[in-house]
Order: C-alpha cells, then structure tokens, then sequence
C-alpha cells in the first residue's frame, strides 16, 4: 500500500525515507512540511534513484532538495576508502558554493558521528577515523585557498563530499591522489544552477569534471530554466533522467489559472518617471513603506555604477539606513565580507548589487528588490524579483522605468509570463524641484572630490555601454534618452566624451561652471601628480613647444579618446589575450604527467605564496602613505 493510500500528507516528511536527524534539521529551519520541489526530488532520489532535471521557481528550496538525498546516500556506503569522493556538489559563484556549504555543515551537527569530526577540519593534524560512516565536507573556492592548500586539506582529512566552483574542481580533481572511479563508491554528482554554469563559460570544465567521474552514479541538475546548452549538459551526463518542472499556480481575474514563475507572496510592481527622479522615488518609497524594510536590495546594470553609487546613496537615503555593496569585480575577501554582514545586519540595511546577487545566492528575509535599471538579460528579472518573497514571506519588487518607450518593457513582461502593475501603495510621487535638489546636493558631493567626479564618468559610460546591448533593444534605444536629464540624474559636472552622444546638440557642460585647472583631488599624491602634469604642459604651451599639431598633443588627444571605444577595444583584447592563455595552458597540462602537474602545483603555491608577501609589503607602504584609501569596502553600520 502507498504512503498516499495510507493517509499520509504527501507534502509531509514522513512521506519519505530519511533519517529522523534530518526530519530535526528541516524542524529547525522552519520546514513543517516539503516544498513542493522537495516533495518532488526527494522520492525519485532516494526511493527510485534516477537522475533528475529539476526546473523550479526561485526560492523554492532546492538546497535541501539535493543536499538531503546527496547526505544519504554518502552515508549509506559503508566501507568508503581514504582520499575517495562519493559526491560533489558544482556551482557557478563561490558565493552560492559557501552558502551551500553552510547549509550543508548546520545539517551535519544533526548527525552525531558527522558532528563530532567538523571541529578536526579546522585543525593542521590529519582527523581521526569515524567507528561508522560519516560526511566529510570540503569547500573548494578560488580566492580564499590556493590549489595546493586544497590538496593538503584533502590529503589531511579525506573528505568525501565536496562542494566546489569548476576552476578549483577541475584542478584537485587532476591530482593523482583524488579517487573517484574504480572501487571509489562515487554516488551523486549536483548541477547546481545549470543554466548559469554555461552562462558563465565553464562548459569546457564541466566536460573535464565528467571525464573524471564514473558513468554508473546519481546525477541531479537544478535549473532556472532548461536552456539548450543545458540539454546538451543532460544528453551527455543523465541517463533517462525524470524532468521535474515546479511553477506556481495563480488565480487571475475570471477565474482563470495561469502559470507564474515567482511565488504568490511577491507582489511585483513598476514606476514610471525622467532618470533625474529615480534616486528621490527610491528614498520616498524606503520612506512610505508601511512597514520599514529590514533587507532591501538595489540593483544596478554595472560594478562601476555600484562604486559610484555607494558614494553618494547614503547622502540621500533616509536616516536609519545602511548601506552594503556587493558586484563580481570586488576582491574576494571584500565579496564575502559584505556578504555575510547582509546576511547578519540587524538594523535597516540596504545591498547594492549587480546580476551577481540576482539568483543562486540565498538571501533570507529580503523586503524589498528596487531595480533602479532593468537588466540587460531579460531573463535576469526574475531572479531579481526572486530576491524578495521567498518561502511564503511577502516581499515587494519594484522596477524603474523611463517614461515612454520603456513602457512596453511592461508587455513585454506580461508576454513571457511575468505580468507587473503599477505600483499603487504606498504613493509616491517626486516634483522637478526635489529632482533638482538631489542632483544639486550629489553635484556639491562630487565638487568635493575630483576622485568622485573621475568615479562619476566611469560608471556613466559604463551605464550607457549596457544600456546599449540591453536584449530588448527596441524598446531600450539610446536615441530616446534624454543625455541632460540623465545628466542630472547622476549629478555629473559634464557629460563625458563619448560616441553616443557625439551628435547630441545639448550643453554637455549640463550648465555647471567648473574651473578644471583648480578643480582638486582630496589624496595629496594624487592632486600633486595632476598639478606636476598641468604646470608641465602649460610650460611647454607657453614656449611655443607644444603646438596643437605636435606629437604632444597627439598623444593627449589619442589619451582622451572616448572612454566608451577605448574600454572595449581593451576588454576585447584582454579576452583574446586571456583566452590563448588558457588554451596554452590547457594543451600544456594535456600533455603533462601526474607527477608533473603535482610539481606544478607546489610551484603555483610557491608564487602565490611570493604575491601575497609582496601584497603585505604594499599595505604596509600603503598605510604610511597620507590619507590612503581603502576601495570597495562597503559601509560600516
């Protein structure tokens, strides 16, 4: 007799065959009962053990989907021999790979044997042997270890579930001292946010991570949506594997059912209005809410929008606000710090993000999503708004548009099944005067500072670059933005050189009066260096030896160059560059020994090991230096 004949919930954890440790651990996190992609995952794993595709909603709780039945089944084996894995877990950020790693050690403390054998990992010394199975977790990330120092961890502790990104998977997996085939007992290979994982180009490691493991094992691949390159992922790596698609049913006027692909608790809304109001409705709307929001995220187009934007938001922001920012070009230390303070805040504070923070990331409680731009991918607006109204909270997700054109964004929306409406409570309304204001008061923010300024043009040019290869180019089109609202809308003190607005008839002054030859830096190096270069060339102009014609003022003129051009000519060169170095090195390591890619290894840990000297002597220079600054750190509370 089945489980559902019997009377049982099939919603209900009793409905599946896992431990009573486990059944604690979903208590305690708040799980009563199975989401519905739990309640889908959990039997085909461990009941029929077939591999599974799984595309479900965001916040849908796919962590406990294929971490539970993962945890079983490394647990079932018996006689698992040192320096052997029985499962891994991929994901695309390190972000998303500690996060699960973190959920993966607060289940672990429910287990006895497996609890017992955490504090070892932190230890130098090789950990005791367990009386009976247990899970041994490694996390294998770039910019917090070096490849080396994985591979001494793993010789020291033989974990046996690793959870990884698919550079550093690729390299330990290399070493002759990783077992996965054979008599290894590998189990359960997890895809997580597939889609992502080809998104971010590591389809050639994960046909290299395939290569190393057993044809004969559980595959699992999680996925926002099942994109073609994915398909091709699961013709190679699933065997028949059972399709698992998780949507929200909602009911819309007249009684009819439709699909949604972010949960009912969300309410996702939109604003309309010139550029030079968004910053001022983002602060009325912070402001009005009937409730303050606790976590809100922002998110913006750029990184170079981010740094500038962390400048100058908290001089408008309401007061009790804090703010954190978070993009893929931070160092990895600064990434995860901001990371785990958003996680933790406990007063009112607010993220400021790119794409980066869009899916995968788990963050809890989240109140409020503003997307002061749309995204490029209009796939990402989603996982935006997914950010916000996650397992049942209710959440608002807001999205900024100009007036206009940008409108249809909102059909387009409604076409593909993710209808918004205009956001009616709580009201906001923002008049000219208080848009001039707020560009006034960033205006004096940047006079105080030519590094903001300088800041101020980078991520407006950068702005404009994604505004222009947004996916949705008909109805995001740089001939309908007005460059001087725009202008104000960044408190810039002119509008940069660029081709895009080349044939723009306006004041690219934008009516500000600066005097550019006593317009200063605050770093005293810097303001040094800039007057040293214009006493220089206001000597040579004197002495009739820099003509307009001379090589000098070729050499200036090539030294403005619109930033627009120039940036993309050396992003396209770096790429290319970056590229024939990786196919170097792959063809190199191909034809390399085991042996050989050990030494290479020590070698690696070697230089590092140099950088990172050399890295401490700069900080110490750096901190005797006068009025050094620290970039990228966030705010403190």
């Amino acid at each position: 007799m089945s489980k559902q004949k019997s009377g049982i919930d099939p919603r209900s954890w009793d409905a599946v065959n896992i431990p009573d440790w486990m059944k604690s651990y979903a208590s305690s996190m708040g799980y009563r009962k199975m989401t519905a992609v739990q309640a889908s995952c959990l039997p085909q794993f461990l009941e029929r053990g077939a591999d599974v595709v799984v595309e479900a909603v965001t916040g849908s709780g796919k962590t406990l989907a294929f971490l539970m039945p993962t945890v079983k089944k490394v647990l079932g084996i018996e006689d698992l021999k040192r320096h052997h894995v029985a499962a891994i877990v991929v994901s695309p950020t390190r972000e998303l790979a500690t996060q699960i790693h973190s959920v993966l050690l607060s289940m672990l403390e429910f287990h006895e044997p497996s609890a017992q054998l955490l504090p070892y990992l932190q230890e130098e010394e090789k950990r005791p042997d367990a009386a009976s199975p247990v899970v041994v977790p490694q996390l294998l990330v770039g910019g917090t270890t070096t490849p080396a120092q994985d591979l001494a961890f793993f010789m020291r502790h033989s974990p046996n579930l690793l959870v990884a990104t698919p550079g550093r998977l690729v390299e330990l997996l290399a070493s002759p001292y990783v077992h996965c085939k054979g008599a290894a007992g590998f189990e359960v290979l997890i895809l997580d946010e597939a889609d992502r994982l080809l998104d971010l180009g590591f389809k050639q490691d994960l046909q290299r991570i395939l290569g190393h493991l057993p044809k004969q094992r559980r595959t699992g691949l999680f996925s926002a949506s099942v994109s073609d390159a994915v398909s091709e992922i699961i013709r190679v790596g699933l065997r028949n594997p059972v399709k698992i698609t998780v949507r929200v049913k909602s009911l819309k006027d007249g009684g009819v059912i439709e699909d949604r692909k972010v949960p009912a608790s969300l309410q996702m809304s939109y604003l309309t209005g010139p550029a030079s109001h968004k910053l001022p409705l983002l602060c009325q709307l912070l402001e009005k809410l009937q409730q303050r929001p606790q976590r809100s995220m922002i998110f913006l187009s750029t990184c170079a929008a981010v740094d500038y934007f962390q400048h100058v938001l908290p001089m408008l922001l309401p007061e009790g606000f804090s703010l954190l920012c978070l993009h893929g070009k931070h160092p990895a230390k600064v990434r995860e710090k901001n990371f785990n303070r958003f996680l933790t805040c406990v007063s009112p504070t607010i993220l400021l993000t790119t794409d980066l923070a869009s899916r995968g990331l788990d963050f809890p409680s989240v109140d409020l999503v503003v997307q002061i731009d749309p995204p490029s991918d209009t796939k990402a607006f989603i996982h935006r708004c997914g950010r916000a109204g996650r397992a049942g909270r209710k959440g608002l997700a807001v999205v900024m548009l100009h007036e206009g054109r940008e409108e249809e964004y909102v059909t387009l929306l409604g076409v593909r099944q993710t209808p918004i409406s205009p956001l009616q409570k709580p009201a906001v309304k923002v008049s000219a005067n208080d848009a001039a204001s707020a560009s006034e008061r960033i205006r004096q923010l940047l006079r105080a500072d030519r590094a903001l300024h300088d800041k101020a043009q980078k991520a407006f040019v950068s702005w404009v670059r994604s505004y222009a290869n947004h996916q949705a180019a008909s109805i995001f089109r740089l001939a309908d933005l007005d460059w001087a609202d725009l202008g104000n809308a960044w408190g810039l003190l002119r509008l940069p050189k660029m081709p895009e607005v080349k044939k723009w008839e306006g004041d690219r002054t934008l009516g500000q009066e600066v005097d550019w030859d006593t317009y200063a830096y605050k770093d005293k190096a810097r303001e040094q260096q800039r007057k040293e270069a214009l006493e220089a060339e206001k000597a040579a102009r004197a002495n009739g030896e820099v003509p307009d014609s001379s090589k000098y003022s070729k050499k200036r003129k090539k030294k403005n160059e619109a930033w627009s051009g120039k940036q993309e000519k050396d992003d396209v060169r770096s790429a290319r560059r970056e590229k024939r170095r990786k196919r170097k090195e792959a063809e190199t390591d191909a034809k390399m020994t085991e042996e050989e890619k050990v030494k290479k290894m020590e070698l690696n840990e070697l230089i590092e090991e140099v950088r990172r000297r050399n890295m401490a002597v700069k900080e110490v220079k750096v901190k005797k230096g006068a009025e050094a600054e620290e970039e990228f750190a966030g705010f403190d509370d």
